[in-house]
């Protein structure tokens, strides 16, 4: 079952690999999940539904959940449709297409690294998703019942500290001081630690949208890093579109190569994140970013294993789960 940020007597976060909560209920049949003439812009309809509080900044959870609920009515193909119309790091709405897909190579939890593209809103996204985004995977069940294990964006669970969503931070556009409350309002934090409307992955970390694998998955079923997409380019060309076999048979996907921007980054970051979303984004992940640790492969050293040397319980409990085998 998935582990849910809302509803359902769900543990929070910091629970990790805590007992499962039961499955989300039911919900109410969704036309465009199976509605021939479907496109992105029929989940763009359900924004007011979706952000009861009207702002999507930095809350692309509630997207993701909106969509994995209706997972088990839609065919694979018309899920991953859904997923490549919002970024994850804005939580925008975009109209996917091949200048707004982004191949990057992101960080494993539990080890390694994938290949995967992501739609974004702007090119920033680029910059804030290496810093703070990494890839985990979820059991989804489509309209057939068959169960899949695919691979997600995630960023750690920012109610892991709630007072943090109140300090004030300064945005680098000229608007003064603000905070997250005020600024990212669905980022809404319940009771123990629960982020509102969010689902949790495998190793307990809040979904934000879906990682589209750029290459197969090896014997495990595991995403898999295509050799040589993390080294760096000799002449990097912000907007250059590049192109790469499609993985569903025949043909090429076209795409922009996260390593065109990696200068463009390094300049955004000396001046203070003064594009795409800014600080916003940032701000949410910085609370409880994802430790270096929990992307070491297992078993883990002994010394991780003792709760009490952690400052963070939650992913040391997720490392004394993989030990001992759960």
């Amino acid at each position: 079952p998935r582990r849910r940020g809302a509803g359902g007597g769900a543990p929070p976060a910091t629970s990790s690999i805590a007992e499962p909560s039961s499955p989300p209920a039911a919900v109410e049949p969704w036309g465009p999940a199976s509605s021939p003439r479907a496109s992105a812009s029929d989940l763009r309809h359900e924004y007011n539904a979706i952000f009861r509080r009207g702002n999507r900044n930095a809350a692309s959870h509630r997207w993701s959940t909106f969509l994995l609920d209706r997972s088990d009515q839609m065919t694979p193909e018309r899920l991953e449709l859904f997923f490549g119309g919002f970024c994850a790091v804005s939580g925008s709405p975009v109209r996917p297409g091949d200048y707004n897909r982004y191949r990057l190579t992101l960080p494993r939890i539990g080890g390694g690294a994938v290949t995967g593209y992501m739609h974004y809103c702007c090119w920033p996204c680029v910059c804030d998703t290496q810093d703070f985004i990494r890839v985990d995977t979820l059991n989804v069940t489509d309209v057939t019942g068959t169960v899949r294990r695919r691979h997600f964006a995630v960023i750690g669970n920012p109610c892991d500290d709630p007072d943090a969503l109140e300090e004030p931070f300064v945005q680098p556009f000229g608007r003064g001081t603000t905070t997250l409350a005020e600024t990212a309002r669905e980022v809404h934090c319940l009771e123990g630690g629960v982020l509102e409307g969010a689902t949790m992955s495998d190793h307990g970390y809040v979904i934000i949208g879906m990682f589209f694998d750029a290459a197969a998955p090896d014997a495990n079923d595991k995403g898999v890093a295509i050799p040589g997409a993390s080294e760096s380019l000799p002449d990097p060309t912000p907007g250059r579109i590049s192109n790469a076999p499609s993985l569903r048979g025949g043909g090429s996907v076209m795409f922009q190569d996260e390593r065109e921007w990696g200068p463009r980054c390094t300049e955004r970051a000396a001046n203070g994140y003064n594009s795409g979303m800014g600080e916003i984004f940032r701000q949410v992940c910085a609370v409880s970013p994802i430790r270096p640790e929990v992307l070491e492969a297992p078993p883990f050293t002994a010394e991780l294993v003792n709760e009490n040397d952690c400052d963070d319980g939650k992913q040391c409990r997720w490392m004394w789960a993989r030990i001992i085998g759960n």
